[in-house]
């Protein structure tokens, strides 16, 4: 296989896993069949791609693929007849969905409302999103939510189980029931962002397509509920966090720190319409926890240069998220800024008392801000015992060459 095709089914999957398995499940309501048969449309692509070339439309050939794949697991099954009759008189695959009442024609925006039911414990909703809709590994999803990956895995089990016991309807309910998906949806957007911002493994730190995903998705949501300031807040967070993406690593694929990137590389529209979005958010009046991080966000992006930033009021943003969402990374990041403000010192104080709790144990960045920090009082010695801690941790290359070469920097013997 050359390399052309190999990236080019490595783009389909970015780009239309979520599509197919969404169309699957829309057709057949069995999740672990959408899932496999479009495992298995993947799978074909990579046999067949290389000797007939790359479909024009490679998102239709492989929804075509899995759903003939589905239709005959089914007409195997004596069982599902009736689901081959429902399969049987389907539309086309590369034809759009119907409508449901609430009128839109997506079923990756009704996937992510199945799986954000509220019959779903909020993690199962967002992991569940994250594995069918973005196509992320369980292992990819247990990295994420900082738990064993078996522990995830029955969390999906029982998840898909309890959607198919239950009856979930496959829809974007009623605008009277949206409210109660919020807090669900979001997350489950807030996570796939995050996914492709900062990679939890592999070669690549930054996954484009999953962030482009999610931005879209975001888009759909604050289009939904344009009176919700908190699908405005996380539709501005990413934004702002993605207008700053190309300059997030450099030619060779290495980290570049926020105080190191080159500011000229910045989508400044991008940054403009994500300042937008969260002043239009906050003049709801009604701050939440998306709205702290735009605010923190956008204080990054409108510094002209890094010595300009207003880290004081970026600790001030931290605590007040802390209150609202108490979590051991909001206390790290809290921790950053204010060792910026008021010294290295005093923030390693706050990183000392996150270790004493053990909450991030196995967490990279922990070691990694307490190296820094180390770094910057001239403790070289600690700097590196830290620096060496993080490295062993981190999950993706480009992390753990930036560590290699902090490293460097504090010893003779980077090993």
């Amino acid at each position: 296989m050359t390399p052309e095709v190999g990236d080019a089914v490595a783009q389909a999957f970015r780009e239309e896993w979520g599509r197919v398995v969404a169309a699957l499940i829309g057709t057949t309501g069995d999740w672990d069949l959408a899932e496999e048969c479009t495992q298995e449309a993947f799978a074909s692509a990579l046999k067949t791609w290389p000797r007939d070339g790359v479909p024009r439309r490679p998102g239709a050939w492989l929804t075509t693929v899995a759903r003939n794949r589905a239709l005959d697991r089914l007409r195997r099954s004596a069982a599902e007849a009736a689901k081959l009759r429902e399969v049987a008189a389907l539309a086309p695959a590369d034809e759009p969905g119907q409508d449901d009442d609430s009128g839109i024609r997506d079923d990756r925006l009704r996937l992510m409302f199945t799986c954000c039911h509220p019959a779903l414990p909020l993690e199962a909703r967002v992991a569940l999103t994250l594995r069918t809709l973005a196509g992320l590994t369980t292992a990819e999803i247990a990295r994420a939510f900082l738990v064993p990956e078996a522990t995830m895995a029955k969390r999906l089990v029982r998840a898909k189980n309890k959607i198919r016991h239950a009856g979930i309807p496959y829809r974007v309910p009623p605008s009277h029931l949206l409210p109660e998906r919020v807090v669900g949806v979001l997350a489950v957007l807030y996570l796939l962002f995050n996914e492709g911002y900062a990679a939890s493994a592999g070669a690549d730190l930054v996954r484009q397509g999953l962030c482009a995903e999610a931005i879209r998705l975001g888009r759909a949501m604050a289009g939904l509920m344009p009176d919700e300031p908190e699908a405005l807040g996380l539709l501005a967070l990413m934004l702002l966090h993605n207008a700053r993406r190309a300059a997030r690593v450099d030619g060779a694929g290495d980290l570049v720190t926020l105080e190191d990137q080159d500011r000229a590389r910045w989508d400044r529209p991008g940054i403009d319409e994500g300042t937008g979005v969260l002043d239009a958010a906050l003049r709801r009046g009604r701050p939440g926890p998306y709205q702290l991080q735009a605010a923190i966000a956008a204080c990054h992006a409108t510094a002209p240069d890094a010595a300009a930033t207003d880290w004081a009021q970026i600790a001030l943003l931290y605590r007040r998220l802390g209150q609202l969402t108490p979590s051991p990374v909001i206390e790290l990041n809290r921790a950053v800024a204010v060792a910026m403000a008021d010294g290295p010192e005093a923030g390693l104080a706050l990183v000392a008392a996150i270790e004493d709790s053990g909450t991030l144990a196995g967490y990279y960045l922990l070691p990694a801000t307490r190296a820094d920090l180390l770094r910057r009082l001239g403790r070289r010695a600690e700097a590196a015992a830290s620096y060496r801690a993080a490295r062993d941790l981190a999950a993706t290359d480009a992390e753990r060459r930036y560590l290699h070469r902090r490293l460097a920097e504090t010893t003779d013997d980077p090993a």
